[in-house]
């Protein structure tokens, strides 16, 4: 019995100095890298640690990066990336201890991460054990997440708010919000900025290629003015920046007789960006009328799929496409004047005949706008759109 106590007692002691020597070799690769931003916010996370890193490129910094939202990638100073592996597939806020050592071997001049916490206590341990960030972005506060950070948009400030640098500085574009995010700011002696969208002209964002908003490239270009980095060079590096996978992207796709246009913003996956998103596209005359929503439903996002489905109304949508599973809990929030234009189309169908059943619904000429999540019939969808030439 001795011996097992023993044992037991020199195992506990053997975890204890590893994890002390662990700490004490992060803390030292955090030493190695001068500035630190950690990205946060409900919406457009993975744009702005793009676009930060392309704009301190552009200056001639040295950048490491790390997006978390729709795919993963470790990006390298030159700009090239890789996914980041995932053991069993499962995200996990310790892997940010490997990707400060990782960053740290380059040297850099700056590692911009996006925080992939989202309850309030593990976004606190990213921002002051893993990450500890010179400077912090919180580009938004929308509905999202209310389980686990709260049921009213405060909550949610709040919890946002653990991420900002004590000391340091943070920089945001949310305006509805600010009272909260100043009180926040000011129980860490924080240094709260609010930038302008505004202040980014429509000239300087038809040097982007893809899609993305003014409250982004703003946040960006403070970033980038705050390490030293003039703003045309800023720019140059970001329109060279390349975009996320889960960017926004309208695209016209034909089949035999049929042509859709199609909108991916599966990215903006809370209702307020997403009906943004989709109101910016008819704007800008991307997409037109008959006007199809395409809602795709996670079990695990069911309250998610609910939000979407009441998007119907305001969108006046001509005809609604339910994919993926549970349909019905998206089905259950659209109004009863839409319900004779929703078809569902479940769950389980094989790609080729998921998008065989889509052009069918939709029609020639229709613009068809994606939401939801991209995960599951989605991604399915996605892939085989992709073997269709485009006009």
């Amino acid at each position: 019995m001795s011996f097992m106590y023993i044992v037991y007692v020199i195992g506990c002691l053997s975890l204890l100095v590893a994890g002390v020597i662990e700490q004490r070799n992060h803390y030292s690769h955090l030493r190695r890298i001068p500035q630190r931003v950690l990205v946060n916010g409900i919406r457009g996370k993975s744009s702005i640690t793009r676009l930060c890193a392309g704009a301190l490129r552009g200056g001639g910094k040295i950048v490491v990066a790390k997006t978390t939202g729709t795919a993963a990638r470790f990006i390298y100073p030159d700009a090239t990336e890789e996914p980041v592996y995932r053991k069993f597939g499962i995200a996990n806020v310790i892997e940010q201890v490997g990707i400060v050592r990782r960053a740290a071997a380059f040297s850099p001049d700056a590692l911009v991460i996006e925080c992939m916490a989202v309850m309030p206590a593990l976004q606190e341990v990213n921002q002051t054990k893993l990450i500890q960030s010179t400077i912090g972005v919180l580009s938004n506060v929308r509905e999202d997440h209310v389980a686990e950070m709260g049921p009213t948009l405060d909550d949610i400030a709040r919890s946002l708010s653990r991420s900002m640098p004590v000391g340091g500085v943070c920089v945001t574009a949310e305006r509805e919000r600010l009272p909260v995010l100043y009180q926040e700011a000011a129980k860490r002696k924080c240094d709260l900025i609010v930038v302008d969208p505004n202040d980014v002209t429509d000239q300087e964002m038809r040097g982007f290629s893809y899609f993305t908003f003014k409250e982004n490239v703003a946040i960006a270009l403070e970033v980038a003015a705050r390490l030293g980095v003039t703003r045309q060079a800023a720019l140059n590096g970001m329109w060279n920046a390349p975009p996320d996978p889960g960017v926004l992207t309208v695209k016209e796709y034909q089949v035999r007789d049929t042509s859709i246009r199609f909108a991916n913003v599966f990215a903006a996956n809370d209702p307020e960006s997403t009906l943004q998103n989709i109101q910016q596209l008819g704007r800008q005359g991307l997409i037109g009328r008959p006007l199809c929503l395409l809602i795709n439903c996670r079990p695990d996002r069911v309250e998610r799929n609910g939000q979407m489905g009441g998007l119907v109304s305001k969108l006046r949508a001509d005809r609604v496409v339910l994919i993926g599973e549970p349909t019905r809990s998206a089905a259950a929030t659209i109004s009863g004047e839409f319900q004779k234009r929703v078809v569902d189309l479940g769950g389980r169908q094989p790609a080729p005949e998921l998008l065989d059943a889509l052009l069918n619904a939709v029609g020639s000429g229709a613009s068809v706008v994606a939401v939801g999540n991209i995960h599951g019939q989605g991604e399915a969808l996605l892939d085989e759109l992709d073997k269709l030439p485009t006009r």
